[in-house]
């Protein structure tokens, strides 16, 4: 028999917003967990409010609003505001009710530069690493560090020459660089750059992570602007940032290493990791007297090299994650302190993306529980 249809609405629903998503979604893990974080920082975002005036947005909601921005790859703030609105699997994951307002687009960009100013994103990444460690699912010994291109938000077109009065800079062999000479006016701190001889120079910034070896989660992340030297650069500040420093390392604990392609395969890079008693396993050129190599014969025969060199593919799938039809694949923030905290943002939910398989699994398996 064929139904009828009605067109006339309900007046009321008995079905609440958890009701409607199913048990076993992927992101009732990573609330779960990101609301556990979220937990954590109550006290900061006390601190980063007046205490008196109109009452503004919950940060907790913006943190998950952003959260699905990145996870659904929405490119625009106005697109995430329509899909607050009309879907329910968002406001649910969000935490608005059925019958609450979404935001306009320009107060959520307002609020999200708020977050920025209180360094979010870097406390927020620290807080999903501790739930990890508490599922012993960190290792504390062995890492692998790499860099990709941030295509920036701007043409090659926009770059201009600068003010000489406000030139600075040597340059390479006492010549000033492009760098010094010009700049985007869309983005002015974006540098045109490329990492191979093949490829096309594009206004960009470096994003660096530094991952453990176990299960590949991110354990820090920057980003920096765009030079020859900055890889190295910000490998051995996430090193610093992780607690590596030599004074802070006892004689007892087991050695450190970290991987890392050709690129990092520079003396002084080197050196700075045997200053922090970090074992490199860096890659090496083949033996030529253009392209040197600076490993001891000890650390170039170390039984964990091959293993450390293996182990680089986990930091591919960082960035094969974050750039294939997503919103790192071509940043949209404009200035590197946006860029920077935009990329640690990523980061958070690429680890919250794989805690969400990896804690299941483990305790499918008995050991322990989130």
């Amino acid at each position: 028999m064929r139904g009828d249809e009605n067109q006339q609405e309900a007046m009321f629903s008995y079905v609440n917003l958890d009701q409607r998503v199913p048990t076993n979604h992927p992101l009732r893990a990573i609330r779960k967990m990101a609301d556990q974080a979220l937990a954590g920082l109550w006290s900061h975002f006390e601190g980063l409010y007046a205490r008196r005036g109109r009452p503004s947005k919950p940060p907790e909601q913006l943190i998950r609003a952003l959260l699905l921005q990145v996870l659904y790859a929405i490119r625009s703030e106005r697109q995430l505001m329509e899909r607050i609105k009309y879907d329910l699997l968002f406001r649910w994951f969000v935490g608005l009710g059925i019958d609450e307002q979404e935001w306009d687009a320009t107060v959520f960009t307002k609020n999200r530069d708020r977050l920025m100013d209180g360094e979010v994103a870097q406390r927020l990444l620290g807080a999903v690493m501790e739930q990890a460690r508490s599922q012993d699912l960190l290792s504390e010994e062995h890492f692998t560090v790499d860099g990709t291109i941030l295509e920036a938000w701007a043409s090659r077109k926009s770059f201009v020459p600068k003010d000489p009065a406000t030139v600075v800079g040597t340059g390479v062999g006492g010549k000033k660089c492009l760098r010094d000479t010009h700049q985007s006016k869309t983005d002015p701190q974006a540098r045109l750059y490329k990492k191979s001889t093949a490829g096309e120079a594009k206004p960009s910034y470096l994003g660096h992570v530094l991952i453990e070896n176990r299960n590949g989660l991110v354990v820090a992340a920057r980003a920096t602007q765009s030079s020859t030297t900055a890889e190295r650069e910000a490998a051995l500040a996430m090193l610093d940032e992780i607690g590596l420093r030599p004074e802070k390392i006892p004689r007892s604990d087991p050695r450190i290493t970290l991987g890392a392609d050709k690129l990092y395969q520079e003396q002084k890079f080197i050196e700075g990791l045997r200053q922090r008693r970090v074992v490199p396993h860096v890659a090496e050129y083949e033996p030529s007297a253009h392209w040197p190599n600076f490993l001891t014969e000890a650390e170039r025969n170390d039984s964990g090299f091959a293993i450390s060199q293996k182990k680089r593919k986990l930091v591919e799938r960082v960035f094969g994650w974050g750039k294939l039809d997503s919103v790192m694949r071509k940043i949209k923030l404009h200035g590197l302190d946006r860029v920077d905290w935009f990329f640690r943002f990523l980061a958070t939910a690429h680890n919250l993306v794989r805690l969400g398989k990896l804690i299941p699994a483990q305790e499918a398996q008995g050991v322990g529980s989130l």
